[in-house]
């Protein structure tokens, strides 16, 4: 019964904290709910030794806003990373933004940045006025779902982002392609009576992802969930006043909503 209060507790207190933040005119996930990306970098291959980048940070565009991921890793060597090897690819950033459409993502990079030439190390150097970035080609423009979590795989092209001059220099001109794709799914209802209170739980063997619902609505939602099938169970708080329930095939699929409607427990 203690830890069913507590949730309680954090599921008011919660809602309390988003009550309070909607009052502020400047919200970025007023109204759509937010999104957490994962930035990632791969190769396509370049005949270097080595192309060492340090990414300095991401910038994807939403809802004409511009949104700052900094980079979580310093200087690495992109060719050590490619599809289908032992390390496709390596985690360059990451945070939450407000869902929505995506309509652009730029990479800037820090100072340097180096290659590797027949065991000869040279600077790499970026024309002037690039302190946006260099602008990543999207394959499409990706719709982040709420409580969804998303992978950018931005795919350098070390062939073409290469530049030698005739004295002997290398300029890095990325040529970057931005490809997006969903790494988890989500399950959605809501619960009646509310005055149960309940904790609902996605079930998936001995993995266990809990919320409560919305205790004055009775809606719910549990995000980042992989795919695959799940016991969906719903306990109230009194369990003398309300049966719990479970429900069983669940499907849940990458990027989508499983909506489970309005589930009703009876006295």
């Amino acid at each position: 019964m203690k830890t069913k209060n507590v949730y309680l507790a954090l599921g008011i207190a919660i809602i309390g904290l988003l009550a309070f933040a909607g009052c502020d005119k400047n919200d970025d996930s007023a109204g759509g709910g937010t999104t957490r990306v994962e930035v990632r970098m791969t190769d396509a291959p370049g005949n270097f030794d080595a192309i060492n980048l340090h990414v300095k940070e991401i910038v994807l565009k939403s809802d004409e806003r511009s949104y700052t991921f900094a980079a979580e890793t310093g200087l690495f060597n992109i060719l050590d990373y490619r599809i289908g090897t032992a390390n496709p690819d390596i985690l360059v950033a990451s945070g939450e933004m407000p869902s929505g459409d995506i309509t652009e993502i730029r990479l800037v990079l820090d100072d340097g940045n180096t290659i590797v030439v027949d065991g000869t190390e040279y600077a790499l150097t970026t024309p002037s006025g690039q302190s946006s970035g260099w602008k990543v080609k999207l394959t499409e423009n990706p719709v982040l779902v709420p409580g969804v979590t998303y992978t950018l795989l931005l795919d350098f092209d070390a062939a073409k982002s290469i530049v030698q001059t005739g004295n002997g220099k290398y300029l890095l001109k990325p040529v970057v392609r931005g490809v997006t794709a969903a790494t988890s799914g989500l399950i959605s209802g809501s619960v009646s009576p509310i005055e149960s209170y309940p904790e609902v739980l996605a079930i998936q063997g001995t993995d266990t992802v809990g919320t409560v619902a919305d205790p004055s609505t009775g809606a719910f939602t549990i995000g980042g969930l992989a795919a695959g099938t799940y016991s969906l169970k719903i306990v109230p708080q009194d369990t003398l006043a309300f049966p719990d329930s479970t429900i069983a095939n669940v499907s849940v699929s990458l990027g989508q909503n499983t909506n489970m409607g309005v589930i009703n427990l009876e006295n």
